[in-house]
Order: structure tokens, then sequence, then C-alpha cells
């Protein structure tokens, strides 16, 4: 049996570190899980600390704001696999305290938007047959939706290339340096407009790749992990402390994604939650929760 070889993206930790972990517990001897971070040291604690759980995860560091270290990785999985099964695209930001949201709109969409996007293209060309792309994204993409304007749900909803997608993330961060995106029917909140972007790409890429006669049986699809306790939701706790789940718990419709049986059609540029199908665009929402 040849290795699967799968990358995590922004894995030192949280949800990411939890994914390598039930990865690496899956294909054991026959995987090859790569941890990546942007920091070495991180990077290398996660990877002893999962190897004292008798698992063995390999490391590469990435940065997923520099296209260079992505082409990095890449080359390198290249020449040691001859190509990739499995790309998750967990890495993202959430800024803590009150910057300007010019400067949170610019840095969200930079990293949790184009980050996703670059990620993918950079990444399609040795995805093998059979792969499988998911995106961690999150349920406050239909919260931030649901704030904005019609005009703006429509335009989100009949999008139709990525160039339309990253237009509308465009036309945010502009918006936001004037400081009245809100009057211009915005949603005062810049990472859940990076996330509501990660979903319409999602449906785009999922789209493109059925009509790519390069690639067969890909899929590409996000999913929201669930109200995690990390080092990136502890400012938000509030009222939503007792629905926290565990990074590992988290895990679950990621690795759910990235696992799908070879022949899946019927899951393919979606948005998932506790490994159910939500189109918001569509109104198919239900009632929306964190967990």
């Amino acid at each position: 049996m040849s290795l699967k070889v799968a990358v995590v993206t922004g894995s030192n930790s949280g949800v990411g570190l939890a994914i390598v972990r039930a990865f690496c517990k899956h294909f054991g001897e026959n995987g090859a899980v790569y941890l990546t971070a942007r920091n070495e040291e991180r990077g290398m604690q996660a990877v002893e600390g999962l190897k004292k759980e008798g698992l063995n995860p390999r490391f590469h560091l990435l940065d997923v704001d520099d296209v260079s270290s992505m082409e990095k990785l890449r080359d390198d999985i290249k020449t040691e696999h001859g190509g990739l099964d499995i790309l998750v695209n967990n890495a993202g930001i959430a800024y803590k305290g009150n910057p300007p949201m010019s400067e949170q709109a610019a840095g969200s969409v930079k990293t949790n938007y184009h980050g996703v996007r670059l990620m993918t293209d950079t990444f399609l060309p040795i995805i093998r047959d059979g792969g499988r792309i998911t995106h961690v994204a999150s349920m406050v993409a239909p919260m931030t939706y649901n704030k904005m304007s019609k005009e703006l749900q429509q335009r989100f909803k009949q999008v139709s290339s990525v160039q339309d997608v990253t237009n509308l993330m465009n036309e945010f961060i502009e918006a936001t340096k004037t400081g009245d995106h809100v009057k211009k029917g915005w949603a005062d909140w810049a990472y859940g407009t990076s996330k509501l972007g990660v979903v319409a790409l999602t449906k785009i890429q999922g789209e493109n790749i059925i009509k790519d006669s390069s690639k067969k049986d890909v899929l590409i699809n996000c999913c929201c992990p669930g109200y995690v306790a990390t080092g990136m939701t502890a400012h938000h706790k509030g009222d939503h402390s007792k629905t926290m789940i565990t990074p590992d718990q988290g895990a679950d419709t990621p690795v759910y994604l990235s696992l799908l049986p070879a022949g899946t059609t019927n899951i393919q540029g979606k948005l998932l939650s506790k490994r159910q199908v939500k189109d918001f665009f569509a109104g198919d929402i239900g009632p929306i929760t964190f967990n």
C-alpha cells in the first residue's frame, strides 16, 4: 500500500494539532502526515508531544501568508512522495483586543481567505486522484451573511468565479478604510467576513474541480469544527464557555471530510457542521450553534 500523504496548515496547536493526531492514528505506518507551522520551535515541540503518544508526524515550516513558503513545501512533498492526498487548510487568525477595523479586515482576509485560496492553487497540481481538500471555515460565516444587506447577500449567492469572491473581499477591505462599511451593508466583523469568503470560495472551487478533467474524484469542502476551546477562542468565552468542545472533538468533521470514501459525489463545494451539509446561501441552515 502506498503512503497516504497529508498536510495540515497551522497545526502546532488547537484543532490543527488534533487533526494531525487523528490522521497519524488512522494511517499509522501507511501515512506521512505533515504538521506545519511558521514557527519551527513551536512546530517541533508539537511533533515531539505527538511522538510521546506513540505517533509519528513529520514537520515542515509553512507560512500561509508567504507563497514562496507554500511552494517550498509543495516542491519538497513532490520530490519526497510524488504527490499529495489530503490538504487541510486550518491556519487562521482572529484578532484580540480592538485594533482598527481596517487593520483587522486586511489581516483577516490575507490569512483566512487568501491563505486558503493560494494554498489550494499551489497544491492542486500535485493532488492525486481521490484527493481531499478541506478548509476550516466557521459558523460565523452564516452569522455574518445574515447581518449583511440583501444586496450583498445576493452578490455572495451569485458568485461564479474565484475573482468574484476576491473582488468582494477587496471591496470589504476598502470600505473599512473609509469607515463606512456598515453603511454600505457589510457586517462589522472582519473575521466573519473572511470566513464567509472561504465558504463562497469553496463553492466555486468545488464547481471548478468537477470540470477539471485532469483530476478524478477530488473533493473540496469546508467545515465548522465547532466552538473549540483553543488559544483563538480563549478571549471569547462569555456565555459559550459551557458549550465549548475539545480540539479532538473539533477535529471530527474536518477529518470526516478528509477521509470521505472514493466515489463520493454528493459532498462537493459544501459547508459542513457536525458532518451535516449547511447551505445557507439557499436558506438551509437551521438553528446556528457553535458546537
